[in-house]
């Protein structure tokens, strides 16, 4: 697969992780907590402002924009979304590259993860115990409810102070979407950390953890993990500035933990390959360090993630052209496991180094036909074609690509560079607006649709199919002005 970074803001509403006391165990009842934001701040107006702070973060922070990770930390989100209780909207998972060990949550179901989680997550129960509290934030809807309460104490009303958190973030010298993550981590803090919305989501993300049938224990041994860790360090990590671990809340999370029947999570290969594919891909570490870390970590390992090592120093061999040593690693992996996307991925990728782009297009192709439409599939397969200058076959697939998937930056550089190959200044342009749009540059998105527009044929269909979006990004513009 291509390999791209890109950008994205570290801004709003980071949640606290924790725990849950579970309806079933000792038949005590969870609190009837309710949604009180309701009669305020209305679902509608939080998926207004969830794609409002989503459009400014992705131009500001490095988010890894990787279709694989993607796919792992989506597919791990919702299966913990479809157990949890009180869901009220779509929930988006992301990731940001930044070592430092954080999570948060905002409007709208987003949930963004840093990389650095996996270098500290020992199991994948580990990583959806964040998850789970971060969930558990959206669903309890506790950024709406800690600004309902502020609002009470002040003159302001909840629609002005989330308007303000919208310009707060926001450098009005750098223009719409330029973000200071400082500024926002400190209005963060006065409207969403209280002990109680911290207890509240640990109870609700313990019991979505077990219903989900991940290992609860895995909560609290992370917690008690990181404030030994960190318990004297003068600079801890972002997320125990915002999460703050008190013993009594480790103390909290391991009692209800025991509550449950005890379960015996076998460990996840995918969740070890994601992990490796970060270690070698998104660590910020050289290559020696990275083949350092799969040795030391190997010899501890279970063996039946074993193979998560072979796939990560593969990785790093591929990187640093040594096809060689990555084929015989990557042959091997795809013997014992020939649909596993991580390794038709890197085989991809070695395929494209090697200059043996048919045999990509023919893996890729086989692979589509058991699992069609798959998202890491169809950009790779997208990304092949390219290459090979089947930019006709490739524009009709990542048009049907980016129609499905419109929130994915990678689609509209793909659509972007094959109009360009075959020299469609006109779709180029309107490629290129739509990311400009993904990230609120609502002023010069419109302004590439014009000249797209201008370029085509007068009358045509596809000048009228321009017009009709530069109508549809005005009124967005206009709507996303008048939050703030």
């Amino acid at each position: 697969m291509f390999k791209r970074t890109r950008s994205l803001v570290c801004l709003c509403v980071a949640a606290s992780l924790g725990m849950q006391l579970p309806v079933y165990a000792n038949n005590i009842d969870l609190p009837d907590i309710g949604t009180t934001a309701s009669s305020t701040l209305t679902i509608d107006q939080e998926l207004q402002y969830g794609d409002a702070y989503m459009r400014m973060l992705r131009s500001s922070h490095p988010i890894i924009s990787d279709p694989v990770i993607n796919e792992y930390i989506d597919s791990l989100g919702h299966q913990l979304v479809a157990n949890a209780n009180d869901v009220k909207t779509p929930f988006t998972f992301f990731m940001i590259r930044d070592r430092n060990i954080n999570a948060f949550a905002f409007f709208g179901g987003y949930v963004a993860l840093h990389s650095g989680l996996f270098l500290h997550a020992k199991t994948e129960s580990e990583l959806a115990s964040v998850m789970a509290h971060e969930i558990s934030h959206v669903t309890q809807r506790h950024l709406a409810r800690s600004m309902e309460d502020q609002a009470r104490r002040s003159p302001a009303t909840l629609a002005a102070l989330a308007g303000s958190l919208l310009l707060a973030i926001a450098a009005p010298e750098a223009g719409i979407a330029a973000i200071t993550a400082t500024t926002a981590g400190n209005i963060q803090g006065q409207i969403n950390y209280t002990r109680s919305n911290e207890k509240e989501a640990d109870r609700f993300g313990i019991e979505t953890l077990a219903k989900a049938g991940f290992d609860v224990n895995a909560m609290p041994r992370f917690f008690s993990r990181l404030a030994d860790e960190y318990r004297y360090a003068s600079t801890p990590p972002p997320m125990l500035l915002t999460h703050p671990l008190p013993e009594d809340r480790i103390t909290d999370s391991r009692a209800r933990a025991r509550s449950y029947p005890e379960r015996k999570v076998v460990p996840s290969i995918d969740y070890n390959l994601a992990r490796a594919r970060i270690v070698a891909r998104y660590a910020d570490i050289n290559s020696e360090s990275a083949l350092d870390w799969f040795a030391r970590t190997e010899k501890k390992a279970p063996s039946d993630i074993k193979p998560s090592f072979q796939y990560g120093r593969a990785l790093v061999y591929l990187d640093n052209n040594q096809l060689d040593k990555a084929a015989e690693l990557l042959q091997a992996l795809l013997k014992q496991q020939p649909d596993n996307n991580f390794y038709l991925d890197a085989m991809t990728d070695l395929y494209l180094a090697k200059g043996q782009a048919p045999k990509a297009e023919v893996m890729l192709n086989n692979a589509l036909k058991s699992k069609p439409n798959n998202s890491v599939l169809t950009i790779n397969y997208a990304n092949v074609l390219m290459k090979q200058d089947k930019n006709e076959d490739a524009v009709r697939v990542l048009q049907r690509y980016t129609h499905d998937t419109p929130d994915d930056i990678n689609g509209w550089h793909l659509l972007s560079e094959a109009n360009i190959h075959l020299g469609r200044r006109d779709e180029d342009l309107a490629s290129r607006a739509e990311i400009l749009a993904l990230k609120a540059n609502w002023n010069k998105a419109i302004q590439y649709y014009t000249q797209a527009g201008q370029i085509a044929e007068l009358g045509s269909l596809k000048q009228a199919r321009y017009d009709a979006r530069i109508d549809q990004l005005i009124a967005a513009r206009d709507r996303f002005m008048a939050l703030q």
